[in-house]
């Protein structure tokens, strides 16, 4: 794949994929890890945590702030699938965590297009780069929702470059009254402390 005037091609055709700065999200009950990748969408490397914060959904700000700041021009959600790939209350928790992010963006003026990505056994991989990497199961839990993030924001980036078009389901914007709108197009809160259980831990 090459950039010809600002345009990434794939065998001589352009490619339909937004170009540019993205961020992914692991969403998690505890734990939100974010992700971000380079201009040329080449290579994943972690953010940041964040606490989830349900009742006040500070953590949507923060990472609709974070997106905004690196001139991201999408987010990539990660949806966790059975293996069977049927979607249970997992992926029913991060549908709703992207339609938050869809809603703040708006709020915000930002209509980034928010994309959910199938990430069946994401976290068994960040796990496994973990351990290979030495740390201990207690030390997991501090990074091991960034480095899920990663994983999906590769995995992400990786398919849109191989197949020139976007993958994943848009995630579409909603009006007051809670219906679906269009489809998207591309277009001092405190930071999260590691000490928490992610609910991918055993003790969570």
């Amino acid at each position: 794949m090459s950039d010809l005037g600002g345009e990434a091609t794939t065998g001589g055709l352009a490619a339909s994929y937004p170009q540019g700065p993205k961020l992914g999200v692991d969403v998690g009950q505890v734990r939100v890890g974010l992700a971000g990748c380079d201009r040329d969408g080449l290579l994943a490397t972690p953010i940041r945590t964040l606490k989830r914060d349900p009742r006040r959904n500070s953590d949507v700000r923060i990472l609709v702030r974070e997106a905004i700041e690196r001139g991201a021009v999408q987010v990539i959600v990660g949806l966790p699938k059975n293996l069977s790939g049927r979607e249970g209350a997992s992926a029913e928790m991060a549908r709703a965590y992207a339609d938050l992010v869809v809603q703040e963006l708006h709020r915000q003026a930002r209509p980034l297009p928010v994309r959910l990505v199938d990430e069946r056994l994401s976290t068994v991989s960040a796990h496994r780069s973990l351990h290979s990497a030495g740390l201990s199961s207690r030390e997991h839990r501090k990074v091991v929702d960034q480095v899920a993030a990663v994983e999906i924001l590769q995995h992400a980036i990786d398919m849109q470059r191989s197949r020139g078009r976007d993958v994943g389901d848009p995630v579409p914007a909603r009006d007051a009254e809670g219906a679906q709108g269009p489809l998207l197009t591309p277009t001092e809160e405190p930071d999260i402390k590691d000490s928490t259980p992610s609910r991918r831990d055993p003790e969570s």
